[in-house]
């Protein structure tokens, strides 16, 4: 049974916050990305220009689409949350379902339900292998009896 996060911040707040922190996360590896990018595609001498200039025109724009993507889903996130009043995997799920098609929406009912489809998949096995990670490193934290002092056999239970 999941329990509640109490450490997070309250649904408005979460959801810029989301937004904020994927903005940046696209905008650094667009940043990344383009500035190796640009720097390939440049002759040579003028490589760090052709970074810089790739970095400028194409990072904030991928910082843009994973912000989007990120503040939806959070917002779906907090409104499933409020309408299921549960934190379990499935609120992920769904979420992850419900940005997918809403992204996809401008391309057709069938673009937008095979991804929501994709993304609710990939949602879903996100949070399989969390469950399943935290399932394998809470394995030596199980409570174990202590050890019986020398000399000592553990009693059988008397039968009825």
């Amino acid at each position: 049974m999941a329990h509640a996060d109490h450490t997070r911040d309250p649904c408005p707040w979460v959801i810029l916050n989301d937004f904020g922190g994927a903005f940046s996360m696209g905008a650094v590896g667009g940043g990344i990305w383009y500035g190796i990018k640009g720097a390939r595609n440049s002759p040579r001498g003028e490589r760090l220009i052709g970074a810089v200039s790739s970095i400028k025109a194409r990072a904030p724009v991928t910082g843009g689409n994973f912000g989007v993507w990120g503040g939806m889903f959070s917002t779906f996130d907090c409104a499933i949350k409020g309408w299921r009043q549960k934190e379990d995997a499935w609120n992920a799920i769904l979420s992850g379902f419900m940005t997918g098609g809403c992204l996809a929406a401008r391309s057709g009912p069938k673009s937008a339900l095979g991804s929501a489809i994709a993304c609710g998949i990939l949602l879903g096995v996100f949070e399989g292998v969390g469950v399943l990670v935290s399932r394998v490193f809470s394995e030596g934290n199980r409570p174990q009896m202590a050890p019986l002092p020398a000399g000592m056999t553990p009693q059988q239970p008397a039968s009825a």
